[in-house]
């Protein structure tokens, strides 16, 4: 591949990511929520004011798994089932079809890196002025992770319109992995429990945190910040097999590169069969 070519094409996705409404939309929208829940997050509790960064992520934890996904099918699927006349002609230089995907790829997720960090790099100037610099490093951890679960779906994404040519097949399928991952998958999780007994239950919920990069996230973010006492069986499972919370990161990290890598390597061999 040739890496020039990759970072052109991603330099122009990039730019018309940024000119598109909804990377403005989600950045506002985003940015307002994640200060808004700073802010009045810990209300309820007797707290006033800003958190400091540990919890301001765990208060914005519910949120980036909520929204995130979402977002980064809809710009995925956007972007791959966009303009097919631009397309076409894209295909058609002297380019691979691989660095093309690749490059479209990286601008879409520039952009959608931008977007996220702003409402992040806004929310934690605030702390930073209220409550000085302790926990920023926790707070950097959760932001990487937010943006390797864009990544995760943003990946789904580009499966999901490169083996669904029409684009409203491939937006009801990318809202349907949404529903599923983010509100489906742990109920049929606990379900499978209920089937199973002692060792076996245990063993299930140690493996279907790695069925779901949502769940593999949130047990990660809540290692990444010390939350403990509210992990709960999926995570309490993981830290019990693995005997630690250095290895438990580690192999989620992995998990997640494998969500990453395995749908694009796919989505390559779909497309290098396609009559474009």
């Amino acid at each position: 591949m040739d890496r020039r070519t990759i970072f052109d094409i991603a330099k122009q996705e990039l730019t018309i990511n940024i000119r598109n409404k909804w990377t403005l939309i989600f950045a506002i929208v985003f940015g307002a929520l994640v200060v808004s829940i700073s802010y009045f997050g810990m209300m309820t509790e007797g707290f006033a004011g800003m958190q400091n960064f540990t919890r301001t992520s765990a208060s914005i934890l519910n949120l980036v798994l909520y929204l995130v996904p979402l977002v980064a099918l809809i710009m995925g699927t956007l972007s791959f089932t966009g303009d097919k006349g631009a397309t076409e002609l894209l295909y058609s230089q002297p380019v691979l079809r691989s660095e093309v995907q690749l490059g479209k790829l990286l601008g879409v997720f520039g952009s959608i890196v931008i977007s996220t960090l702003i409402g992040f790099t806004v929310a934690g100037a605030m702390i930073i002025a209220a409550h000085g610099l302790s926990g920023l490093l926790r707070y950097a951890m959760f932001v990487l992770l937010s943006l390797a679960l864009a990544l995760v779906f943003l990946c789904l994404a580009v499966l999901v319109a490169t083996a669904n040519q029409r684009k409203a097949r491939a937006f009801g399928v990318s809202l349907f992995l949404w529903f599923f991952f983010v509100l489906f998958y742990d109920l049929l999780a606990v379900g499978g429990t209920l089937l199973l007994k002692g060792k076996s239950a245990n063993a299930f919920l140690f493996l279907s945190v790695f069925g779901n990069p949502v769940d593999m996230v949130r047990v990660a973010s809540l290692i990444v910040l010390d939350g403990v006492t509210i992990f709960g069986a999926a995570g309490a499972a993981l830290l019990r097999f693995l005997g630690g919370k250095m290895i438990s990161v580690l192999l989620l990290a992995v998990g997640l590169t494998i969500w990453v890598t395995v749908p694009l390597f796919i989505s390559q061999k779909l497309l290098n069969r396609q009559d474009i």
